[in-house]
């Protein structure tokens, strides 16, 4: 099994090289990753100056790009034959309810899943980042599941892992994304030199976090898993859309 490995916390960052090193022995593994946190990336690509990518020692392969641009080289540049999963991650960080939708963790798995390929985020849930090899754990059992029981390639596997020692992580749960209230709103503070500086608020506080949720699945020290889809129309709202747009002078 080829397995392609990115994120968004940069090539250097541990998560990367614990998921590199807990894959690798199962699996043909090839890490291309962004030479810096390009934390809430999203789906961003560069478009107006040219990737360029340099080999670690390691082995590892440095882009000056985003997650996005990682994959995308990735698959089709540097492997000679197309790899059969993307794995992105283990992101420092939770990448719960609304969160998915600015990640550049779940953004590289998504680029996966735009160019035909099954694809896996996984995050570690926690400020200090002491377990990596628990979320490891998990999502190497998850893939060794995948080779015999493929899920659709339509879909998009995001993992959250609460950062506790494997003995204490209590299972795995399917959960739905849960909501946050919105955001605080940006910060005015001042540089050295007395000129204004902006820097965003905190993350909005749980809103929908009620069992079923993937932040309720943490909370009770349970992995998380939910399948997510790029399809983002509002099927419920069409009936009520045509309605409406029926109503317009033209």
């Amino acid at each position: 099994m080829k397995i392609l490995i990115s994120n968004d916390d940069g090539v250097s960052a541990k998560g990367i090289k614990v998921l590199h090193q807990h894959l690798s022995v199962f699996a043909d593994t090839k890490v291309v990753a962004p030479d810096r946190n390009c934390s809430g990336a999203s789906n961003s690509l560069t478009l107006l100056n040219p990737l360029r990518t340099q080999q670690l020692d390691n082995g590892f392969i440095s882009v000056n790009g985003t997650p996005t641009d990682c994959v995308h080289l990735g698959i089709s540049q540097l492997y000679e034959q197309q790899p059969d999963l993307v794995v992105a991650g283990i992101n420092h960080g939770a990448n719960l309810g609304d969160d998915v939708l600015y990640s550049g963790t779940v953004a590289a798995a998504t680029e996966g899943r735009h160019m035909g390929l099954p694809a896996v985020a996984v995050s570690l849930v926690g400020a200090n980042g002491e377990h990596f090899d628990t979320a490891a754990v998990v999502v190497a059992q998850f893939i060794k599941r995948l080779q015999q029981h493929p899920l659709k390639n339509d879909q998009i596997i995001n993992i959250n892992v609460p950062d506790v020692p494997l003995h204490q992580l209590k299972g795995i749960k399917v959960t739905r994304l849960g909501h946050r209230h919105k955001a605080e709103t940006m910060k005015r503070m001042q540089d050295p030199w007395q000129r204004d500086i902006y820097w965003y608020g905190t993350l909005g506080a749980e809103l929908d976090a009620g069992p079923g949720t993937d932040f309720h699945a943490i909370a009770e020290n349970y992995a998380s898993v939910t399948p997510l889809t790029v399809d983002m129309t509002a099927y419920n709202s069409m009936n009520d859309m045509k309605d409406w747009i029926n109503e317009l002078e033209l």
